[in-house]
């Protein structure tokens, strides 16, 4: 069995939730299980350094920025092993200090994130993460703060990508889920 069908059989979905509809694919069971929580981070990480960083002009990433709030249980992980910084971006009113914003279209409504200024200097070589991908609202959000700053975004990781909604993207960089689950 590959990673990523190990990763997948871990996975609980929940149909009706949070609304009639919707299934609901729960990734904390990855993270109660220590073997396959080191599985989903050496996963990651061994993909950034065989594809994401060989790509790059300066080869090696910077800031890994987590999003609000699954992007916050992986995200320090990456970047520790990958000897880089962890910068969260946040909903707003959650961060001290002077802050960038960024706002998105959620289902019911508009949303905004938050990223500290200055926490990503001009040129710095940024990866994005978050639990998953549907819309991209959030995590075109996250790139607008980090373009903000003068990063340079290599790419964005997810674990689950919902695969009907690609056509809502349109993101400048690539993108990477672990898993892809058709709608």
């Amino acid at each position: 069995m590959s990673d990523v069908d190990y990763l997948e059989s871990i996975i609980t979905k929940y149909p009706d939730f949070p609304k009639r509809g919707v299934v609901f694919l729960d990734i904390f069971p990855i993270f109660r299980d220590p073997i396959a929580f080191e599985t989903l981070i050496t996963h990651f990480v061994h993909h950034i350094t065989s594809h994401t960083i060989p790509k790059s002009v300066r080869k090696k990433v910077d800031v890994v920025v987590g999003l609000d709030a699954r992007g916050f249980l992986i995200g320090p992980i990456i970047a520790l092993r990958l000897g880089a910084a962890f910068v969260p971006v946040r909903k707003t009113g959650k961060l001290p200090g002077q802050c960038r914003q960024s706002s998105y279209e959620k289902e019911y409504g508009i949303d905004t994130f938050e990223m500290q200024e200055g926490v990503i200097q001009r040129g710095q070589n940024v990866v994005i993460v978050d639990d998953l991908i549907a819309t991209g609202g959030s995590a075109r959000a996250a790139g607008a703060l980090v373009r903000m700053q003068g990063g340079n975004i290599l790419e964005y990781l997810f674990i689950v990508e919902l695969t009907g909604l690609r056509k809502n993207w349109n993101f400048e960089d690539p993108v990477y889920s672990l898993i892809q689950v058709a709608e």
